[in-house]
């Protein structure tokens, strides 16, 4: 069995393609600078990437127009499984963030292959590799979160997670909710992480406002503040918080911690 690893140099796809290769199974790594040329806005990428491949790793681009024609692609060249990544609680907030997730879910549900949906919480590894990392680093973690609680998960146990499903029978048509095992707050993560780290790290809440200001002031667009502030607004309704006990039934043992991913990747 050959398998297609999407984003196989972003966070979840390059260790979902290292679990495989782990495990002995054959994987096409592709992205835009990876093994395999893979490019969601070249269309002249996708015959290499799919041809030969019995599962795809989907990681949807933000962008939702070319995952349909994608998707059928992969078909016609004979792919019968989809494991996609997408994000907790996505089908009860589409329309609101995350339409290439949304997208995606749609699309391998409609494929006539095998699917499984993968809702995965805020990575704990945000804290470490880009989104909040800089930010800790500066000793200083704004955001428009308040004292919401977030199950944070490890990146670990949602490679593992996709390396079982891909490679193991029993999971189409499912949605696994991926969650760490107790859920705190920002507040809480960044005490963990400054405790362990030795660093002077702090968690200050700002107003949706304040947040929009600050991104369009860094330099991003208007509408990419806009569609974050939805995202901690959706964080703020209570939808990602209560943990999840899918990965503990998948694995057969309980979720990384945060406090365990901290100690893996702050200590010293």
């Amino acid at each position: 069995m050959t398998i297609l690893v999407l984003g196989a140099t972003g966070k979840t796809g390059r260790r979902v393609a290292a679990r495989l290769r782990a495990d002995g199974v054959e994987v096409r790594a592709a992205s835009r600078s990876g093994e395999t040329r893979f490019d969601w806005t070249d269309r002249g990428t996708w015959a290499a990437a799919v041809q030969g491949v019995e599962a795809v790793y989907l990681v949807a681009p933000e962008d939702p127009s070319p995952i349909e024609a994608f998707v059928e692609q992969a078909v016609a060249a004979g792919v019968r499984r989809f494991v996609a990544l997408s994000g907790r609680s996505m089908d009860k907030v589409a329309g609101r963030f995350g339409a290439g997730m949304a997208e995606g879910e749609r699309v391998v549900q409609a494929s006539g292959a095998g699917w499984t949906l993968l809702r995965a919480n805020n990575f704990a590894q945000n804290f470490s590799e880009d989104v909040w990392h800089e930010a800790v680093l500066s000793g200083r973690l704004e955001l428009p979160a308040g004292d919401v609680r977030e199950p944070f998960v490890d990146l670990e146990d949602v490679a593992e997670v996709a390396a079982k499903v891909l490679t193991s029978s029993g999971h189409e048509g499912r949605a696994y909710d991926l969650s760490g095992p107790e859920s705190i707050t920002f507040s809480e993560a960044v005490e963990t992480i400054a405790k362990v780290s030795g660093r002077a790290v702090s968690y200050v809440a700002v107003t949706p406002a304040e947040y929009r200001s600050m991104i369009v002031d860094s330099g991003w667009p208007a509408e990419v503040a806009d569609e974050l502030n939805e995202l901690y607004a959706i964080m703020r309704e209570g939808y990602l918080t209560t943990p999840s006990s899918d990965i503990e039934s998948l694995l057969g043992r309980p979720a990384g911690s945060f406090t365990a991913y901290v100690e893996r990747t702050w200590a010293g």
